[in-house]
Parts: C-alpha cells; sequence; structure tokens
C-alpha cells in the first residue's frame, strides 16, 4: 500500500473544529482537534483510493499574512 504524508489546515467554527486537505481537497471536523484529524485521514484514505493523488511537486510552503481593509460606511 503506497503511503504519502498529507497536510490538514485546522480551524473552529462553533463547537467543533474543521480540518481541511487541501492537497486533495478532502474536509471533515469533529469536536476535538484529534477526532478532527482522525475524521479527515480516514475521509482522505477514501477519497485517494477513487482519486490517486497528483504527484508530489516538493516542499509545500505555508506563510501567513495580513491584510488591511476598510469597514463599510466608514
Amino acid at each position: 500500500m503506497p503511503t504519502r504524508t498529507f497536510y490538514a489546515v485546522i480551524h473552529r467554527e462553533s463547537e467543533r473544529y474543521v480540518a481541511d486537505c487541501p492537497q486533495v481537497g478532502t474536509v471533515s471536523q469533529g469536536r476535538t482537534i484529534e477526532e478532527a484529524i482522525a475524521s479527515l485521514k480516514e475521509a482522505t484514505e477514501l477519497y485517494v483510493e477513487e482519486f490517486p493523488p497528483p504527484p508530489e511537486t516538493g516542499q509545500v510552503f505555508i506563510t501567513l499574512f495580513e491584510a488591511t481593509w476598510t469597514r463599510a460606511g466608514e
């Protein structure tokens, strides 16, 4: 069985955590971060069985940036 490392982006929505795998587009959720990641792993494994991911393209770069905007009416 092939194995590959994927990454997850996690954020909180209300009472749940949402986990997203941008490499293949899978998304899942859970009451805890661990539960969200476990659900994402399962969803991703099922997805790639049907739709194999593209070849790895090398390093992934993750960064933060700030955006500024004007509120309407100000």
